[in-house]
């Protein structure tokens, strides 16, 4: 076997700069392209541009992988899993959304809808494209949000947390209405959105019409001011149908949910 060919100064030099630049990947694509450059005729911009687009493709998928996992998605869901013949009017709108361009707007998106119509899972799946477009991702149903701000109002540092809190691109509150919130807790969700508004993008899911929500914050006023904020720059989708989780169950409706909020106690 013929002994290796020892490296040249250039490629020595390649090594250290990449690893001064913490881009090791730059090595492999500089060797990879280089024969395939010469053969081809590139010009050394060609080459250059070839070699540092390697490197920002494989830093943009490692960084949107991480942000992924940051993100707090109960589980990773995409557009291309979700089973759009059941819903099939909302198909077009969702498709835009993916471009990212709400983002770039500060827009929010509020999916409503019965349990089990696919509002989390598209959610979600907006939230993990907005991570492959480069943005920051918090997901939390909205009793954990609650938890959350509770938790920095008590230790005196709401301010600081709601701060912290824009700098991401999107938060998604998942599951409004599910539970009905003390006066309080109503008050620090207001306070979450009122941060956000005009600054940076929300994602909501709610099995509850806008009407309802006056029940589910014990305050009209607070869900009104809620809901302007939210819809003023927003995109709502509506969701019908009956729950993935009950076919071929035998069952064809659930209980109202509306029915246990808006009925007084015995």
């Amino acid at each position: 076997m013929a002994p290796k060919t020892p490296p040249s100064d250039a490629v020595k030099q390649i090594h250290y700069l990449a690893a001064a630049l913490k881009a090791p990947r730059i090595t492999e694509a500089a060797a990879r392209l280089a024969d395939q450059a010469r053969d081809a005729g590139w010009t050394h911009e060609d080459y250059l541009a070839a070699v540092l687009e390697r490197e920002v493709s494989a830093r943009n998928a490692s960084g949107a992988a991480q942000r992924i996992r940051w993100a707090g998605f109960p589980a990773r869901k995409t557009l291309d899993d979700f089973d759009w013949d059941q819903q099939p009017a909302a198909r077009q709108q969702v498709t835009a959304l993916a471009s990212g361009a709400f983002l770039t707007e500060a827009r929010n998106v509020v999916l409503l809808g019965p349990p089990g119509t696919g509002k989390t899972h598209l959610a979600t799946a907006l939230g993990v494209t907005a991570a492959h477009h480069g943005h920051r991702v918090m997901f939390a149903t909205a009793v954990d949000w609650v938890a959350r701000l509770t938790e920095a109002h008590r230790h005196g540092k709401l301010p600081a947390e709601l701060a912290r809190l824009r700098r991401y691109g999107l938060i998604i509150i998942d599951e409004v209405g599910y539970l009905p919130f003390e006066q309080d807790a109503a008050n620090l969700v207001f306070q979450l959105v009122s941060s956000r508004y005009e600054h940076a993008s929300l994602i909501l899911t709610s099995n509850l019409p806008f009407s309802s929500w006056g029940g589910v914050f014990g305050d009209q006023a607070v869900a009104a001011a809620m809901i302007d904020r939210i819809v003023h720059h927003a995109d709502v989708l509506t969701l019908k149908g009956a729950s993935y989780r009950l076919r071929n169950r035998g069952i064809d409706t659930l209980p109202s949910v509306r029915a246990g909020i808006d009925q007084p106690e015995a």
